[in-house]
């Protein structure tokens, strides 16, 4: 069985040298029953080809070198500083 382990070591090597030369990152939140779940941090988060990225560059090299992995699932999720943002710029429009 893999473990995250294993494919944060895939990640490392082939994954995130790709995602840096674009200023991004990525998290990795679990690996269940074959399914490998993460989130895109810096650049690479809400970049309007986010998924084209899931499939070509994180599902390829993940599923090329842990044949478990049958799927990859991208969490979009809105960061905390960003929602303060929003609410913050909200509350001054409202006033």
């Amino acid at each position: 069985m893999a473990t995250l382990e294993e494919i944060e070591k895939v990640l490392d090597e082939k994954v995130r040298p790709h995602l840096r030369e674009h200023g991004g990152e990525l998290k990795s939140l679990s690996f269940e029953a074959g399914t490998y779940r993460f989130q895109f941090l810096g650049h690479c988060s809400g970049c309007p080809s986010a998924y084209l990225t899931t499939e070509e560059v994180v599902a390829e090299e993940l599923k090329r070198a842990i044949p478990e992995i049958k799927d990859v699932i991208l969490v979009q999720q809105v960061s905390e500083d960003l929602l303060a943002e929003a609410r913050a710029l909200m509350g001054r429009n409202h006033s």
